[in-house]
């Protein structure tokens, strides 16, 4: 498999207190964890579409490497119980 980018699927925002980096105290809770096709050459880092056939375009990248982890999973251990089975189940075969 060519390589893959971890995005975020993020939930609405959620009032919060103040916590830096987040605009006027919102927060946006990770929804779901989905895996996208690399997009080599284009000016964003993943393609169009998650390998289970959603739109990316309002999804935010993560920082999470698969290739940079031999051996790990492909999606960050803190949000297992959210990976999309979809794209789980595309990168498993």
């Amino acid at each position: 498999m060519s390589e893959i980018v971890v995005v975020y699927e993020l939930d609405k925002p959620v009032a919060t207190g103040s916590s830096p980096g987040t605009p006027s105290g919102e927060e946006r809770p990770v929804r779901t964890v989905h895996a996208a096709p690399a997009a080599p050459g284009a000016p964003t880092p993943t393609g169009p579409r998650t390998l289970c056939g959603r739109d990316t375009f309002a999804m935010e990248t993560t920082r999470w490497n698969p290739s940079e982890h031999p051996g790990a999973s492909w999606y960050p251990m803190e949000y297992a119980s959210m990976v999309c089975p979809d794209c789980d189940a595309v990168i498993e075969t």
